[in-house]
């Protein structure tokens, strides 16, 4: 099979296109043969060695795939041949098949596009846990989303309006903007043309925000936790920005909100039971079009280079993913 292959932690264009050999269903795991494989900002840092964990060389990244299932091993008792499916695979995604815990693989309806499949768990699964079980997010809160436009922002806007907030768009240009009004953002704000802060106040009537979906980091981060309402909850998503802020914590204690880590791939282990109630309720949302997968851009497996400097470049609207 053909696979992206990272051989020695470097910048991302020393990432090799590779023949290797084809997976082999193990006892409790599936192969599937991969339609389509998620691109996700992590993927970038990974093969740097800049994430929380640095995989055994050489590794091939890539933690979100759909596609068919091939083969399945021994003690696997649902799945069958033929079944379409999401898989999360933590690493091997970037190729034409990868093997999969069989505890990780999710059948899908056949009328879902395995392309948006694909995209589906790390951004709109980071979202709904953040939203869900880290924020509380309640009915008639307002939440505010900065890097709206990207995969995770625009999950996040279109699940936080589902769940009933008054939902604002944080993005940097009037483009990102109108995309993110048109995933169902209530209020949009282009911060290189306006003050962040003074404009969020001034749409809250001074209140603040009750929750903040935080994907930039920066500046950003610091702006936000200056317009926090009362019982505030800050979620920590990532750092798109490149600074990982550090803040007055006297700040949180004087306006009295909470700033949340939000790792999804923690949860996945921690809470594996709540990891599966969330997939089934973001596929059914999916097959009834109460959520979209927004594709920016499709690349050949070949060219994964182009596609992690698209997505860390900032200049993607959606996801991008990777067609074998």
């Amino acid at each position: 099979m053909k696979a992206i292959v990272c051989r020695n932690f470097a910048p991302v264009e020393d990432l090799e296109y590779a023949d290797l050999p084809d997976p082999v269903a193990k006892p409790g795991e599936v192969v599937v043969d991969v339609s389509a494989s998620g691109v996700n900002f992590p993927d970038s840092l990974l093969v740097q060695g800049l994430y929380q964990m640095k995989p055994e060389l050489p590794f091939i990244p890539g933690s979100e795939v759909a596609g068919i299932i091939s083969e399945v091993g021994p003690e696997v008792p649902y799945l069958k041949v033929g079944m379409p499916v999401i898989g999360i695979c933590q690493l091997g995604g970037y190729a034409q098949k990868v093997a999969i815990p069989c505890m990780q693989v999710m059948p899908i309806p056949a009328s879902i596009p395995l392309d948006q499949a694909a995209a589906l768990t790390t951004a709109h699964a980071t979202a709904h846990h953040a939203l869900k079980q880290r924020a509380l997010l309640q009915e008639g809160e307002t939440l505010l989303v900065t890097g709206a436009a990207g995969g995770t922002g625009l999950a996040a806007v279109q699940i936080g309006k589902l769940m009933g907030a008054k939902v604002i768009a944080v993005c940097s240009t009037d483009e990102k903007c109108e995309v993110a009004k048109q995933n169902g953002a209530d209020i949009t704000i282009n911060y290189s043309k306006v003050d962040l802060k003074d404009t969020v106040k001034s749409h809250t009537n001074g209140k603040g925000v009750d929750v903040v979906y935080e994907c930039v980091g920066g500046d950003t981060f610091h702006t936000c936790t200056r317009i926090m309402a009362w019982a505030g909850r800050l979620l920590v998503i990532g750092f798109a920005g490149g600074e990982i802020p550090k803040f007055p914590i006297n700040l949180a204690l004087v306006k009295g909100f909470s700033v949340v880590g939000v790792f999804w791939g923690s949860f996945v282990q921690h809470q594996p039971q709540d990891f599966m109630s969330n997939m089934k309720q973001l596929v059914t949302w999916l097959a009834e079009k109460k959520i979209e997968v927004v594709i920016d851009e499709a690349f050949k497996l070949e060219a994964a280079v182009g596609a992690l400097d698209k997505l860390t470049s900032r200049q993607v609207m959606g996801k991008v993913v990777l067609i074998p």
